[in-house]
């Protein structure tokens, strides 16, 4: 009985030992997994997640950490490309649409306008105010139709630069009711063009929200470069504000963070009913070039 139990205690001893080194040899595959499962596609910014880099121990965990890391490169330059990709068939679509508007409609409503001239001077007097006002009703339509083809495929972000396309938006409300005011910080010379392009599209969806949605009084717009490259676009408006749960999918809100995605950016929404609306869009410095 001796010899058994001295036995017993031996395998026991064996086995625990045995435990721990398995469990020592695995260690850095149970992290590995808890790192993978930290990895969220929908989330912007590197796909990497910074703590996974020599995890691996032992040949087999450091095989399925290069594997992972391989996968997850191919993964962040795919989501490039798909975004770049998606950006330009956007601004294309855009851009057809807007010709449409100018060269089409915009002749049509040109031919309506000859037409109502020549019929308001051959009208007898108590139908000429009414057909001056028709007039003028479709003249106010050929001027809202030709700033929305400008709106779908702004000429100032190519000729002037961001800095200088939103500072025209800006002045534009500012020529209205709203009191507007602009600021940028930083050299945006170098910007790549798909940064310019979201930055802009989200600007402007702000200033649209701010404009017909908010009966916001002041508008204030400001865009920085930080020192690693990045961008900061700021738009905040003193108007009526929103809860969060009434507006999460309108008001443009999902549109304009799928655009910031699309570029590995971060947008967010700071609001409440009666205490104003503020928009941030942040892009990585690597998102820029």
């Amino acid at each position: 009985m001796i010899f058994v139990a001295i036995a017993l205690a031996i395998a026991v001893v064996i086995l625990a030992t045995q435990l721990l080194r398995l469990r020592r040899r695995f260690a850095p595959l149970e992290t590995l997994i808890e790192e993978m499962e930290k990895v969220d596609l929908s989330r912007p910014g590197p796909l990497l997640p910074p703590s996974i880099d020599g995890i691996g121990e032992t040949e087999e965990v450091e095989r399925i950490e290069l594997a992972f890391l391989r996968m997850i490169r191919r993964l962040e330059a795919e989501r490039r490309r798909a975004g770049s990709a998606a950006l330009q068939a956007q601004e294309e679509e855009r851009a057809r649409v807007a010709r449409d508007l100018h060269d089409e409609v915009n002749q049509s409503l040109t031919g309506l306008l000859l037409r109502l001239e020549a019929a308001r001077e051959a009208a007898p007097p108590e139908l000429e105010a009414e057909l001056a006002e028709t007039k003028a009703l479709a003249n106010q339509a050929m001027r809202e139709l030709l700033s929305l083809a400008r709106q779908l495929r702004p000429t100032a972000l190519d000729d002037l630069g961001l800095a200088a396309a939103l500072a025209g938006q800006v002045e534009q409300l500012a020529h209205g009711e709203i009191e507007a005011e602009f600021a940028a910080e930083g050299d945006l010379s170098d910007l790549g063009d798909d940064a310019q392009l979201v930055v802009y599209r989200v600007a402007q969806e702000a200033l649209s929200n701010a404009t017909r949605h908010s009966g916001a009084a002041q508008v204030a717009v400001s865009l920085q470069r930080r020192p690693d490259g990045g961008v900061e676009l700021e738009v905040a408006d003193d108007g009526r504000g929103f809860a969060f749960d009434d507006s999460e999918g309108g008001l443009g809100i999902a549109g304009m963070r799928e655009r910031a995605l699309l570029i590995g950016g971060e947008l967010w929404i700071e609001s409440r009913p009666d205490r104003g609306t503020t928009v941030h869009l942040s892009v990585p410095g690597e998102s820029t070039a």
